[in-house]
């Protein structure tokens, strides 16, 4: 008796293909984007409005489909065959598997890059402190511009936007 330790063991890391660059991921997704067929891009708002009307649980849709497929004449008024009812089911419960999918990788991918502004942030605080640290010393003085101008720019973010409304009644 052998067995395969190939499919027993799942791959490691190492054997996990190198990842992409951005501009190739974005590529495939606007592949996929293009091949998936029936999109309906919608505002928040529109979201809203819709999910207001979804007020019938799973439980509730199920038993009425089921009256779809008791008896004809409920079939011919509703104007759609069990057929057609139950295949529009199943096909919103896989896409609903693509969005769980999809918000799982944006979620994923939204947290790497907060973790990577985070690294450049420290980073640029570093720099700039051992920056401002050596420009102190006259040797360093060609840090003295790229300092003061970090300085500056940095009061500036501080300071409080003035809002629309003082704005306009300024002279």
């Amino acid at each position: 008796m052998s067995t395969n330790n190939e499919t027993a063991n799942p791959p490691t890391l190492a054997e996990n293909p190198p990842a992409l660059p951005p501009e190739e991921i974005i590529d495939q997704l606007r592949a996929i984007s293009m091949r998936m067929g029936e999109m309906a891009p919608m505002t928040a708002e529109q979201r809203r409005a819709l999910r207001g009307r979804l007020r019938t649980s799973d439980p509730v849709v199920n038993a009425s489909i089921n009256v779809i497929d008791t008896l004809d004449n409920v079939s011919h008024a509703v104007g759609q065959p069990i057929e057609a009812v139950r295949s529009l089911q199943d096909e919103a419960i896989r896409w609903s598997a693509v969005e769980q999918e999809l918000r799982s990788m944006l979620n994923g991918v939204s947290g790497a890059n907060l973790l990577r502004r985070q690294r450049i942030d420290l980073i640029a605080a570093q720099a700039y402190t051992i920056g401002a640290q050596l420009a102190r010393d006259p040797a360093n003085a060609i840090l003295l511009p790229h300092v003061e101008e970090i300085r500056r720019m940095r009061r500036v973010s501080r300071r409080r936007k003035a809002s629309p409304e003082q704005t306009e009644s300024e002279p």
